[in-house]
């Protein structure tokens, strides 16, 4: 492939084909960035409606993150995971004070957590075997489901052409519908462990599930002895307004798995379960920098500020406003409808054109709009959580103008 010529004027020095390909990417360099705004090589600055796909959820570079990263690094960065470290000890304590969870593991990723998840639940199920003496070790997952890229969590997930991809699959994860709490029904098997879900679904286009199919799942799942497992890895962290997805629904999972927000920026993530459930026993789990103190001091200043007095209702009201917004926008355009919790929220377009407004959007003049499309005939909007209602009316506003752009 050529490199655009702006590249290869601006980076002439470090040639982007030293970069293995994994997907097509514009033309233009991310230099610095400062809340939902980026500004690219050529000092252009862009409204970004992706923010890391939810990872940023204090916008880009907040203060409190940088003084936090600074302060930690002057101290020690990784004593390595065979020791207690003070930031990991503190984050995991507040983890547990604010959810229904006891213990709390580390990691980097959200699919190394949802991996360790699946570890976790063939361990119990390892332990409380069936009736006839078998191991229990297949988890019930959904259609459309996303819980990472690794083989084990690509098997999980319920996306399309993932079966395929890098076949053979891990086996153990039939696929149920969600919101359709029979189908999970007729699923459950003498070898079956747990049930494991998103809350809201995100990469599948943002799809809620309802209070009342949740609290089936958890009276469901109790009936069976299974787990519930709920990955939050994207729609916790006060996204949907609450501090966890699952508190929507006012039921306790078993285990739950945190990554994007929860570091605001930098690698890190989090398996959550309660003391029953903590069956991992030395040498069963680990990583080289899992729940080291400058990740996990990031990891504080995150959750101190999502924690501050009406942050989260902040969160539902932009959330809230947001929606409105967008419905307006749905009928003035003759789109199909909006969907969403919080400020995780989906526009479907009924047409497949969601790749040319990203393109267009993006392209636009003296500043851009960054947006993300995870289907073809929907929009995923995922701001920064301490977005205002200025930066939200400038989208859709910009967005407005791209739609009519199309149309003409």
């Amino acid at each position: 492939m050529n490199k655009p010529e702006s590249l290869n004027q601006a980076f002439a020095q470090y040639p982007t084909e030293a970069l293995l390909y994994i997907t097509n990417r514009p033309p233009l360099v991310f230099t610095e960035g400062s809340g939902m705004w980026l500004t690219d090589h050529n000092g252009k600055r862009y409204l970004d409606w992706l923010q890391g796909w939810a990872v940023n959820c204090l916008g880009h570079s907040p203060q409190c993150l940088q003084d936090a990263l600074v302060s930690q690094a002057k101290k020690v960065i990784n004593p390595s995971p065979a020791f207690f470290n003070e930031p990991s000890i503190k984050l995991a304590a507040m983890l547990t004070e604010h959810s229904c969870f006891d213990r709390v593991f580390f990691a980097n990723s959200g699919a190394e957590t949802n991996e360790g998840a699946i570890k976790l639940a063939r361990k119990w199920g390892k332990i409380h075997k069936n009736a006839a003496g078998d191991n229990r070790f297949e988890i019930i997952t959904f259609e459309h489901s996303f819980h990472g890229r690794t083989l084990a969590t690509m098997s999980a997930s319920g996306k399309e052409g993932w079966d395929t991809m890098f076949a053979p699959q891990v086996p153990g994860f039939p696929k149920a519908e969600l919101n359709n709490l029979a189908s999970v029904e007729a699923l459950i098997g003498k070898h079956t462990v747990a049930v494991m879900l998103e809350p809201v679904q995100g990469e599948g286009g943002v799809i809620p599930a309802t209070k009342e199919f949740m609290q089936g799942l958890r009276a469901l799942t109790t009936k069976h002895n299974l787990l519930l497992i709920v990955d939050e890895v994207q729609a916790g962290m006060g996204r949907t307004g609450k501090l966890f997805a699952y508190q929507l629904s006012d039921i306790e999972p078993d285990i739950m798995t945190l990554g994007k927000g929860i570091g605001g920026g930098v690698p890190l993530s989090a398996l959550l379960c309660k003391e029953a459930f903590a069956v991992f026993e030395p040498g069963d789990q680990g990583g080289t920098y899992n729940g080291n103190p400058l990740m996990t001091a990031a990891g504080i200043a995150v959750l101190e500020e999502l924690l501050k007095p009406g942050f989260l209702q902040s969160v539902v009201d932009k959330g809230n406003y947001l929606r409105d917004g967008l419905l307006r926008l749905s009928d003035k355009h003759g789109l199909e409808s909006e969907r969403g919790e919080g400020l995780l929220r989906a526009l479907k377009l009924g047409k497949p054109i969601a790749g040319k407004i990203v393109e267009i959007a993006r392209d636009l003049e003296p500043q851009g709009l960054l947006l993300n499309s995870p289907r073809p005939d929907l929009l995923r909007f995922m701001s920064a959580l301490n977005v205002t209602t200025e930066e939200i009316d400038l989208m859709l506003a910009l967005l407005s103008g791209v739609l009519d752009q199309i149309a003409a």
